[in-house]
């Protein structure tokens, strides 16, 4: 039954997956496509001392550990494909991931409750880290990557535990205390410190930023929607496990 569990959520975040694969490649790759006209060789040297990266999506990046130019998709076909892949698997990872933490509080994801979750999902791992690191463009100077990698778990957590504690809250010290634990991690978001001039439009990395958070936004409702749909049937055999 736990493995029928498993393959029905997987299912579910790969179809929310293909959902922001058409978002990402009707609305955001032109974008990403318009802002890599503006890079400059100021801006592609602040990249390469962070370690050569690849963008998959929107807020994700591979990087190699080696030193070495990391395999970057061709135009065309090649990169289709890698953004395509790199949603389906963000769809089915989160999720697992709200499944997991639904089977943990043991507060099941149903058909009446799928928007909740959705927008808390959204919310945790997109909304909240884009507060402190807005989502980056081709050409956009940024902070160190391994310290914004540190700073958006922190961040996801923390407001995973805010939202919790003020969805829940026994009274208004409760909400006040989630407020502040919501709060704090943008206290100590990264700082670009890197001097590099960059041509990108402020229009154009404004628009990607909110198409980003919308994809996002689309992406989990889809995820949380999809879920309550799939496991619908489950929920009885959920809450034995």
């Amino acid at each position: 039954m736990l493995g029928k569990i498993i393959l029905s959520t997987l299912f579910a975040g790969l179809l929310a997956g293909l959902i922001l694969a058409g978002i990402q490649y009707v609305r955001l790759t032109p974008l990403i496509q318009a802002a890599e006209v503006y890079e400059t060789p100021e801006t592609e040297a602040i990249a390469e001392a962070n370690k050569p990266c690849v963008e998959t999506m929107p807020g994700m990046k591979m990087c190699s550990d080696d030193g070495r130019p990391s395999w970057k998709p061709e135009e065309g076909w090649q990169r289709t494909i890698s953004t395509t892949t790199a949603s389906l698997l963000a769809g089915a990872g989160f999720a697992i991931m709200m499944v997991g933490v639904s089977m943990l509080l043991n507060i099941p994801i149903t058909m009446q409750n799928s928007f909740v979750w959705g927008v808390c999902g959204f919310i945790a791992v997109a909304l909240a880290p884009s507060v402190g690191l807005p989502p980056e463009l081709p050409g956009m100077a940024a902070a160190d990557l391994y310290t914004r990698q540190i700073w958006w778990v922190a961040t996801i957590a923390a407001t995973s535990a805010a939202l919790y504690m003020w969805l829940f809250a026994k009274n208004y010290w409760w909400q006040f205390a989630a407020a502040i634990i919501a709060i704090a991690p943008q206290l100590f978001a990264p700082i670009n410190t890197a001097k590099s001039e960059s041509n990108l439009p402020a229009s154009l990395a404004a628009e990607f930023a909110s198409s980003s958070l919308a994809a996002n936004l689309i992406m989990w409702l889809a995820i949380s929607f999809f879920v309550a749909v799939a496991l619908e049937k489950y929920q009885k055999d959920i809450a034995a496990l």
